[in-house]
Formats: structure tokens, sequence, C-alpha cells
């Protein structure tokens, strides 16, 4: 005797609300990621500073922070492009995940 009996129909709706819950919460954390990590402050802050040292090292002439201070706004720009990378995939596969709990119980209804 098990503990309890379950159907194929109820397993498929048990397994298709997983599936939604789950597309649901990565669809979620994935716009937080874009709107907290590609939206932030902190973000933005530190790329006006670090132009306004470029501009202070290019007005004195010194190369040497020119240089590391492109190297810092590069660094920013594909920091920006990854968590965006990363908030597109996550809410491209909560919303794959959303899809395959719809097909479920499309079928089974």
């Amino acid at each position: 005797m098990m503990l309890f009996e379950m159907t194929k129909n109820d397993f498929f709706f048990t397994l298709a609300g997983l599936l939604l819950v789950l597309g649901v919460v990565c669809f979620l954390v994935g716009l937080i990621t874009l709107a907290s990590r590609v939206l932030g402050n902190d973000i933005q802050r530190l790329a006006t500073q670090t132009a306004k040292m470029i501009q202070k090292g290019v007005s004195e002439e010194i190369a040497g922070l020119v240089g590391n201070a492109a190297t810092l706004i590069e660094s920013l720009n594909q920091l920006v492009h990854t968590t965006a990378g990363i908030g597109v995939f996550l809410m491209l596969v909560g919303m794959l995940l959303m899809l395959a709990s719809y097909l479920l119980v499309t079928r089974i209804v």
C-alpha cells in the first residue's frame, strides 16, 4: 500500500504546477536582476566619477590615469552587459518553464 494514491493526471498536474512556480520564480529573479543591476545607481555613479577622472587626467596630461580610467569604464560596460545577459537569460528560462507548464496542462485537459 502506498502512502497516497496518485493517478497519471494528478502527477502531470502536480508537475505542471511545479514548472509554473519555477518559471515564475526564474522570471521574477531575472526581472529583479535587470532592474537592480543594470539600472543601479552605484554603477552609474562610478561611471560618472571615472569620466570626471579621465577629464582631469587629460587636462593635467597624466597618461597613466587616463589609461586606467578607460580600462575601468570598459570593465563597467562589460559588467552591465553581463548582468543584463544573465537577467534576460533567467527571464527566457522562466518563460520557457511557464510555456512547458501550459503545454502540459493543455495536453491533459
